[in-house]
């Protein structure tokens, strides 16, 4: 598998990997806009022509947020979200982004702990953020992580 930027045509297949993650997810026209949106830009996992996993972040005026980042089930644990991670903080760093943003599930302890790795910590709590198929809500740890110049 290889790390590669997403292309503009890449949305629905980033679309056809979020909705394999998460519930509700985000469609191709909501890709289509955000890879259109100035200083986002995404990064994919990719075996030959089908994408496993990719990373969506923003990065303007000195800083940078993850807005969504998805791998595959099958392929979990094994170092592609951690990869991902590493090259979008690069990536960001390198477009001037000084610090960098996040929210999480409260309810999510592998992604907690996959940024808490990385260096992020917490920087407050959003009550009830995210929507749930059952009607109930969960909140959404905000995470922030400063950025090491280049």
């Amino acid at each position: 598998m290889k790390l590669a930027p997403a292309r503009p045509t890449d949305a629905d297949a980033l679309a056809e990997v979020h909705a394999r993650c998460f519930d509700p997810p985000w469609s191709e026209a909501d890709f289509s806009t955000l890879l259109g949106s100035p200083g986002v830009f995404a990064l994919t996992v990719q075996d030959g022509q089908a994408v496993h996993g990719f990373i969506l972040a923003r990065a303007i005026a000195g800083e940078a947020e993850i807005l969504t980042l998805a791998v595959d089930p099958p392929l979990r644990r094994q170092g592609i979200a951690r990869e991902l991670l590493e090259a979008a903080t690069a990536t960001a760093t390198a477009a001037g982004a000084e610090v960098m943003f996040l929210e999480v599930a409260a309810d999510n302890p592998a992604a907690v702990g996959l940024y808490e790795a990385a260096g992020f910590t917490a920087a407050g709590r959003r009550r009830g953020y995210y929507a749930r198929p059952d009607g109930g809500a969960i909140d959404a740890l905000v995470l922030r992580r400063a950025m090491r110049p280049r």
